[in-house]
């Protein structure tokens, strides 16, 4: 898999309904100066669906949650001159939201993945729909959405339904990370309150787009930490003096799934010109290393084949129709079930355990490196005085805390349906409970991540002055040159503040080998 997303560029970002990327999520997510813009084919696309609409509003057929009520309330009819409340009715009683509030860049893709679907043809709504919903994310104005109360469908209800209510002057946003009442931050953003018409606020709140942000955020931020993971397995390897044998190209092409032949390939990579394997070659009495070293190709391939999967999932979420009812080029107006967010559920629950197995094999690489048992000579828990000393003997209890509480956050959401709506949507997805669940296990991931970086650095400080492999160098040299600085352990200090700067370059990308060249000249200080 190619897991480099292409560059972000300066230029706007136009939404067409159609072409929409992981990375362009990620820019619209983590830049707030960037703009965002419709494309005009896609906007004359949508003003034919509008008329549509208008033509089978006028014929008098009965249109679900148009002219009727919603999910139980279907059957009821609604007459023509209340049509436009029932639109407002439906978003102020479904944004029952509630808890701490998603963050600003999430929030920021929600809105990005709202507005891409809504210019798609099949939704039926008038264009200054859309366009005000990209108004209120050019000018910076952040509703505030509780991250629960989602059930996944028939959308995420909920934190769609306070996006609108924003967009509608009433609600609350972001204003200096506080909330404030969102009327009056419309009118300083020069923005005005927009008004709903027929359809247009059913076909606002049914869709996955809570989820489906959260995913694309997810996948690319687990795609970053997979292969910083593997430079750490690297390391680990170089400070535990393992073999790179099991790397051997020939084993991968005979077991060839894609995760694993690129995980084996970065490793040899980051491996190459390595001091510290000629200087064992030879005397070596060890036959075979431990799984967590000579398995780590075929253990962290999986993993990146099932982010591969998630991947490809919100590729086709991203740019697909999940509003309701949907539009088509003749005129119809048919309701469905595209809103139902089982694959992206599905999607976040495999992601969510597979981080849980990155972790807990990083977990047991840590827990050679401090364990004078088994880390093939280096001191206990990693400090030149053990006794007087702990040095990193916390480190691997942190990391074991951290690998033990995502194991009870793997258990899958999305197969936890609860009916809802007088059971009229009797089974649901729960996809924000599995967002919420894998971005969890995501952030704990990330931390291990950062303790076997920590521990497989000051590993390497004893081995000097044999060096590592190029690779592993310069990811070593990057870490101790981090602001604020991570130096070697010479005598106990805190490792809190070390693992955090860690997890936090991590998390950034600062560790990411695409960033770290591997063909220079050996400079490990």
């Amino acid at each position: 898999m190619d897991w480099q997303f292409r560059t972000m560029p300066e230029h706007p970002l136009i939404l067409d309904g159609r072409s929409l990327t992981v990375a362009d999520v990620v820019r619209a997510a983590r830049d707030p100066a960037l703009t965002v813009r419709i494309a005009p084919d896609a906007r004359a696309a949508l003003l034919a669906s509008r008329r549509l609409v208008e033509t089978a509003i006028g014929s008098g057929q009965t249109i679900y949650g148009i002219n009727t009520g919603f999910g139980k309330l279907a059957n009821v009819r609604i007459s023509p001159d209340r049509l436009d409340q029932l639109q407002v009715n439906l978003i102020r009683s479904h944004a029952a939201g509630v808890g701490t509030p998603l963050p600003a860049p999430v929030v920021r893709a929600v809105m990005l993945l709202r507005a891409n679907v809504l210019i798609r043809p099949t939704s039926g709504v008038r264009p200054e729909l859309a366009e005000s919903l990209v108004a209120m994310l050019n000018s910076g104005v952040v509703p505030v959405v509780p991250e629960q109360g989602s059930v996944g469908a028939s959308g995420d209800l909920a934190p769609l339904s306070h996006i609108a209510l924003a967009l509608m002057g009433e609600g609350s946003v972001l204003e200096a990370g506080a909330a404030v009442p969102g009327g009056p931050a419309l009118v300083r953003a020069g923005l005005a309150p927009f008004r709903f018409a027929p359809k247009e606020g059913l076909a606002f709140v049914n869709g996955t787009q809570a989820q489906t942000a959260l995913l694309a955020l997810l996948v690319y931020d687990a795609s970053v930490l997979w292969r910083t993971a593997v430079s750490a397995a690297a390391m680990s390897l170089e400070a535990l003096r393992g073999t790179p044998a099991p790397l051997d190209p020939r084993i991968h092409e005979a077991r060839p799934h894609r995760g694993q032949r690129e995980a084996a390939a970065l490793m040899r990579e980051l491996l190459e010109e390595s001091e510290i394997r000629e200087s064992h070659r030879e005397n070596d009495p060890r036959v075979q290393d431990a799984y967590s070293l000579r398995c780590a190709p075929q253990v962290l391939g999986a993993v990146a084949d099932a982010i591969g999967f998630a991947r490809q999932t919100v590729e086709l979420e991203l740019n697909a129709s999940t509003d309701n009812p949907l539009v088509f080029d003749n005129g119809d107006v048919v309701s469905g079930g595209n809103f139902h967010g089982q694959p992206v559920a599905q999607a976040l629950d495999i992601l969510g355990m597979t981080l849980v197995t990155l972790q807990a094999i990083a977990e047991r690489r840590v827990e050679r490196l401090v364990n004078p048992d088994l880390s093939q000579g280096l001191p206990a828990f990693l400090t030149a005085e053990p006794g007087l000393s702990s040095g990193y003997m916390m480190v691997q209890i942190t990391a074991a805390s951290l690998v033990a509480e995502s194991r009870t956050l793997a258990m899958p959401a999305s197969i936890g349906s609860i009916p809802t709506d007088a059971n009229q949507e009797d089974f649901v997805p729960m996809g924000m409970a599995a967002a919420w669940k894998a971005t969890r296990i995501l952030h704990n991931a990330q931390r291990v991540v950062a303790a076997e970086l920590l521990c497989g650095a000051q590993g390497l400080e004893f081995l000097r002055p044999l060096t590592p492999g190029r690779g592993v160098a310069n990811l070593v040299r990057r870490i101790r040159q981090l602001e604020p600085a991570v130096p070697p352990l010479a005598e106990d200090r805190p490792p809190a503040p070390d693992l955090e700067r860690l997890a936090l370059a991590v998390a950034s990308g600062d560790l990411d080998p695409r960033l770290i060249p591997v063909s220079p000249p050996n400079i490990f200080p």
